[in-house]
């Protein structure tokens, strides 16, 4: 795409040829053809002078300004400086000998095959808001000299805005009444908000109040805005947030009344439900933890018990052993009385012999 700057250097040679090739050769004084020239050179913005060219660049995204210029290719050791405005953010060289010397500010560059391809477009890796409506334009520069204009381009910014969030909050005056609120951030240019009521009506003269902040780090805008009106039974209320710069149009409706109404007790209800569930399930942790409890005791007491029980177990089995031993030692004790009582019995028997 070529812009209006390259048009008037390309425009007078194409047309020269074309009255050339098309109007009967006639002779001319040079006069003539000087002064024919000059003529069409005045004509020539008329022609050719429109609105300059502009490019809409999304905020934080890259961008290309576009600039074409094929008849480039031919020059020698060939020099260009793109400006935004007066500020130089890039400079290139290419040599002869295919050397390229560049300097450009981080967020600027250009394509690294442009001396062969002829595309000399500007490339941003990030716009930012600050830069709408900025001029940059392109010259060719000779040995330190510049020379005109070769390509011109206004940059234009914008940025969407987020899905509008509306609100219903219950008024304090009561009587029906309802407020709503709707709000939109990281958007730009400032946009503009509206209401509608029920698809179709717009709100009366002062239900609404809308405020536009601007981010002073980002320049980006938000909105919010309030409606305070009387709804009738299912009645219900649009919010819709435009920019037109990228012809966006967002919007976000509320719940008629009925709904509302119908959702708070849902809302109640399931609020209640889940109270109540919380409860049961406290309540049952706490019996189970109180039944293993239970069954720690029966366990410990039981084992406690059994204890006891082989304690005893050993007392009553120590008693039989010392009665079978005094048993097993009875008939050696009955033996050796009785070989006492023979001695004692052949005792006489032997003093009456003597």
């Amino acid at each position: 795409m070529a812009f209006s700057r390259v048009k008037r250097k390309l425009f007078p040679e194409r047309f020269l040829v074309f009255i050339s090739r098309t109007v009967p050769q006639r002779e001319m004084p040079a006069a003539g053809w000087r002064t024919l020239f000059l003529l069409l050179l005045l004509l020539l913005p008329v022609c050719c002078c429109g609105e300059e060219e502009c490019v809409l660049g999304l905020v934080g995204r890259p961008v290309s300004l576009p600039c074409f210029l094929p008849q480039l290719l031919t020059s020698v050791n060939l020099s260009i400086v793109w400006r935004r405005g007066e500020e130089v953010v890039l400079w290139s060289v290419w040599r002869e000998d295919g050397e390229v010397e560049e300097w450009s500010v981080s967020r600027f560059s250009t394509p690294e095959d442009a001396s062969l391809s002829g595309n000399f477009s500007l490339q941003l890796h990030s716009v930012a808001a600050s830069e709408n409506n900025t001029h940059f334009s392109l010259v060719e520069t000779s040995g330190g000299n510049s020379s005109s204009e070769l390509c011109s381009v206004c940059l234009q910014t914008a940025a969407s805005f987020s899905t509008p969030l509306l609100q219903r909050e219950e008024s304090k005056h009561g009587g029906g009444e309802a407020v709503f609120s709707c709000e939109s951030s990281g958007g730009f240019p400032a946009p503009t908000l509206s209401w509608l009521i029920n698809n179709k009506e717009d709100p009366p003269p002062g239900a609404v109040t809308t405020i536009t902040t601007p981010l002073p780090d980002t320049q980006l805008f938000n909105i919010s805005s309030r409606l305070t009106v009387n709804l009738s039974k299912g009645g219900g209320v649009t919010c819709i947030v435009e920019n037109p710069k990228l012809n966006e149009t967002l919007s976000s409706s509320s719940y008629s009344v009925t709904r509302s109404a119908v959702q708070i007790r849902a809302s109640e209800a399931m609020w209640i439900f889940s109270t109540a569930l919380c409860v049961v399930v406290g309540v049952m942790v706490l019996m189970g933890v109180a039944y293993q409890i239970h069954l720690d005791r029966i366990h410990k007491r039981k084992k406690h018990d059994f204890q006891k029980l082989q304690s005893r177990g050993y007392k009553r089995r120590s008693p039989d052993k010392e009665e079978e031993e005094e048993e097993a030692m009875k008939p050696e004790e009955e033996e050796e009385e009785e070989k006492e009582k023979k001695k004692e019995a052949m005792k006489p028997e032997k003093e009456s012999e003597v």
